[in-house]
């Protein structure tokens, strides 16, 4: 065979330039959410190391709690109240139609301490904290305060991230309990006092469905949901791209993969604890 004849067949073989294109970049995406991913893994690896081996500082610790827990409590709590509010509004035309509007004050309380408590806490944390801290994280990478530091002996890690870790991990908790409960009054106000529904029937049927093993749902989900944040959002300041478009996008990126990674594991987390409730309770005995 001719070099002209092998060069002909070569290029009748070739695959076409769009779908080569789109197969490498989408191999390249591929490629690189899976470093991202084992990356983030050994950060939260060095995290977990430095938590269990030596316990940060007072003076580093409270400053962080005071950020993420005491300056979220308003906007958790006002955004909560309005959830409770519009869930009544949402659900109260469709119970009414079938006679058990009084069974309305189920709906919402369940609704709120097994899901939209403590995925709207975590929302809330991902889009006010979260952000922050990868934008203050990414502008010491690009300032170059993080090298500093390492250069003096300290490890940023350690005196960076860990207190924001722990802030998260266990603050989040009281959050989800306050949008838990300023939701529950929002609901109560408007089902009782707007809608004039039932007071007792309200109340009486909250208390039949919804026990201690959904309020246990929303608290223990949320400790998850608090490391996520805390994880992404610290990375994604460490690994910062240079200039302030750089920081830009390390805050974006921080709400976007924490969201997408809470809802992810709450899908989980949902299956997990719905089986173990099933084995537990077969019969369907609530804890109370």
């Amino acid at each position: 065979m001719s070099s002209s004849t092998a060069d002909h067949s070569i290029h009748q073989t070739r695959i076409p330039d769009p779908l080569y294109r789109w197969i490498t970049d989408w191999g390249e995406m591929v490629v690189n959410a899976l470093i991202t991913v084992g990356d983030m893994a050994v950060f939260a690896g060095r995290i977990l190391m430095w938590l269990l081996s030596t316990w940060p500082r007072k003076g580093t610790i409270l400053p962080n709690f005071y950020h993420v827990g005491v300056l979220s409590l308003p906007v958790v709590a006002l955004t909560g109240t309005f959830i409770g509010m519009v869930l009544a509004v949402q659900s109260y035309a469709q119970f009414a139609n079938i006679g058990l509007e009084s069974r309305l004050g189920a709906v919402i309380n369940m609704s709120l301490v097994r899901e939209l408590g403590p995925v709207l806490a975590a929302t809330m944390l991902a889009g006010r904290v979260g952000s922050a801290m990868a934008a203050v994280l990414g502008t010491m990478r690009v300032t170059e305060q993080i090298d500093a530091l390492t250069s003096m002996g300290a490890n940023p890690i350690h005196y960076l991230v860990v207190p924001r870790f722990l802030a998260c991990i266990m603050l989040i908790p009281a959050l989800t309990i306050m949008a838990d409960f300023m939701g529950i009054v929002g609901g109560y106000f408007y089902s009782v006092i707007m809608l004039g529904i039932d007071h007792y029937q309200y109340l009486n049927n909250s208390r039949m469905f919804v026990g201690g093993w959904d309020f246990f749902m929303g608290i223990f989900k949320s400790f998850f949901f608090g490391g996520i944040i805390a994880v992404v959002s610290c990375y994604r300041g460490f690994h910062c791209q240079a200039g302030a478009e750089g920081v830009g996008r390390a805050a974006t990126a921080s709400f976007v993969f924490s969201f997408v990674l809470i809802l992810a594991v709450d899908l989980l987390l949902n299956i997990t604890l719905d089986a173990i409730y099933i084995t537990i309770w077969p019969h369907g005995a609530k804890l109370i």
